[in-house]
């Protein structure tokens, strides 16, 4: 069997890898929800003018 290295000092200061990966996963995830609730008011617009189009029953009849 080979031998492991120790890990480095868990007392320094700094940020490891996964601390970086999961402040960025949190920072991307707060910006995609901020542009859903920004867009949710248009989006409900866009869903209003497609029902009143017919939606999926409308077929081929609109471009």
């Amino acid at each position: 069997m080979c031998e492991r290295t120790p890990d480095a000092p868990r007392g320094r200061g700094g940020m490891t890898g996964q601390r970086v990966l999961m402040a960025e996963a949190a920072l991307v995830g707060g910006l995609a929800l901020v542009l859903l609730l920004w867009e949710l008011p248009s989006l409900r617009r866009e869903a209003r003018i497609w029902r009143m189009a017919g939606g999926f029953r409308a077929g081929r009849r609109y471009p």
